[in-house]
């Protein structure tokens, strides 16, 4: 399963709605890097036949047949780096240099 915190729903939904892409999915894509990590692409979509569609925190995600495996448990999440430097962040179990966040 993917999941969408609420923090980067808020900001998923402000962005469509800027766009003018509310109608959308949000497509999630992943592919193996050289060193076996995992690289992310993102952005509003039509679903495919052979997509998964799946709801979370009110935010339609759509993601390929094959980027299914690589993204499962991911959770995406939007973060404050620095004052005023928000990013999307991927949690993936999946992802070698994933580091759980610690407590």
């Amino acid at each position: 399963m993917f999941t969408v915190t609420k923090v980067a729903a808020k900001q998923i939904r402000r962005s469509a709605a800027s766009g003018d892409t509310e109608e959308l999915a949000l497509r999630i894509a992943a592919s193996r890097t050289g060193d076996g990590g995992i690289d992310y692409r993102m952005g509003f979509d039509d679903v495919g036949v052979d997509d998964t569609l799946l709801s979370s925190n009110g935010v339609d995600v759509v993601i390929a047949a094959g980027d299914k495996t690589l993204l499962n448990g991911t959770v995406l999440d939007y973060v404050e780096f620095e004052p005023g430097d928000y990013r999307f962040i991927f949690l993936n179990p999946n992802d070698p240099h994933h580091r759980p966040p610690t407590e």
